[in-house]
């Protein structure tokens, strides 16, 4: 077999369909964010990024850096191993406390990221609950689909969303069995928000546990960032929550909170937590920073929510076909992958705009779109200039309504 061919043809594949990514070579700058520098071209130069997880901007926070510092010049770089083995750390420590305490759970456990989180999490709560059925929003995560498969248990498919859906198939099975409903609060490519205190009252009425994950709405939403089940008055009926340093937080890792049992349940079970080096310490200290930090103020959501409508105002004034939705995601559709691309290469090259694709599998083929995440820190100029620069390439590419369409259904 010639091994190498075969690897080239899976990309020319991927490339034959209009979905080959391209990493934007970018360096961000301290003090600058949104700016970044950009070495796509042979010199460098000063774009725009629209496309950042880092809702926030928490990650350029002069406490967040301050603490990173500290930590380094007290701890130094690695931690050293696995939690299990000389990699626990008292940084970690009061990281899982303040990740318990602002969900107000009895206990956290940190991961290296939210994906493992959720991968390790639920493949081992099936370990733990051989005989239980897992009943999965239709538009979850990859992480969270990844586990589920995992773990290798029964599973079922409830539609987006739809409470009538999850009792009918709930009500369907064994009355007897362990029942898991899985589900995000904020659907990150869409922008949807899950209805946390009717698939509680579902959870109870069917004997279920709830996992919910919580990535894309935790710093965001809540008195103190807790996410939407804290917006919402629920997070006391969510009997495992998932969530991540990486996004509003500003720095990476990810986490379960949940009773104190269930933690040390996968603390002792769960291989991608017992075989897996620990956080840097630095890492752990920015974290937990960013978190007190966000537990008393509300400058930086109130901000945050002021420019997401900023933006979607803007965009949908000038005929742009934003997908409406509650949250703090702005989906752009365009319907086709290699137009899609071609966009967003225009903006970058044109504009100095960057903004990716979002292409199969993150969405279903003829759904594709451009996925822009306003922050505080977008002024009106540079929601000004995003709009102009997309009125322009809408016009220019003639983008065709049918395919916008379709992908907004």
């Amino acid at each position: 077999m010639d091994y190498q061919t075969r690897f080239a043809e899976a990309v020319q594949r991927v490339n034959d369909e209009g979905r080959y990514r391209v990493f934007a070579d970018l360096q961000r700058r301290q003090g600058s964010f949104p700016m970044a520098r950009s070495f796509q071209q042979n010199a460098p130069s000063e774009i725009t990024v629209w496309c950042s997880n880092d809702y926030l901007g928490m990650g350029q926070h002069p406490a967040v850096l301050a603490a990173m510092h500290a930590a380094i010049d007290s701890a130094g770089a690695g931690s050293g191993g696995t939690r299990n083995i000389s990699g626990t750390t008292h940084f970690h420590v009061e990281l899982e406390q303040e990740l318990a305490d602002l969900h107000g759970k009895q206990a956290a456990l940190l991961f290296t990221s939210a994906f493992v989180a959720n991968d390790t999490t639920l493949a081992t709560l099936q370990a733990l609950l051989p005989s239980a059925i897992i009943f999965s929003d239709e538009k979850n995560h990859a992480s969270m689909i990844a586990g589920i498969r995992n773990g290798r248990g029964a599973k079922q498919i409830w539609r987006n969303n739809d409470l009538a859906d999850l009792e009918a198939q709930l009500a369907a099975a064994d009355p007897a069995a362990p029942k898991i409903i899985a589900f995000e609060s904020v659907y990150s490519m869409d922008g949807c928000i899950a209805p946390i205190a009717e698939i509680c009252d579902l959870a109870r009425r069917y004997n279920a546990l709830t996992y919910l994950d919580e990535v894309h709405a935790v710093g965001l939403y809540g008195l103190r960032g807790g996410g939407i089940a804290e917006r919402d008055d629920a997070m006391d009926r969510v009997d495992i929550i998932n969530g991540t340093l990486a996004k509003a937080f500003g720095v990476m890792g990810g986490y379960i909170a949940g009773s104190r049992d269930l933690c040390d349940a996968i603390r002792c079970m769960a291989p991608g937590f017992i075989f897996t080096t620990s956080l840097a310490p630095t890492i752990a200290a920015g974290a937990a920073a960013s978190i007190r930090h966000l537990k008393t103020s509300d400058t930086e959501r109130k901000a945050h929510q002021d420019r997401v409508w900023a933006t979607k105002q803007a965009l949908a004034s000038a005929g742009l076909p934003v997908l409406g939705n509650p949250s703090h995601i702005v989906p752009v559709m365009v319907g086709d992958p290699v137009l899609c691309k071609a966009i967003t290469d225009a903006l970058m090259h044109r504009f100095a705009i960057y903004a990716q694709p979002i292409n199969y599998p993150t969405v279903p083929r003829g759904t594709e779109r451009i996925r822009l995440t306003p922050t505080p820190l977008h002024s009106d100029a540079h929601i000004a200039a995003l709009r102009t620069a997309l009125v322009v390439l809408w016009d220019e590419f003639d983008v065709p309504s049918q395919l916008v369409a379709r992908a907004a259904e």
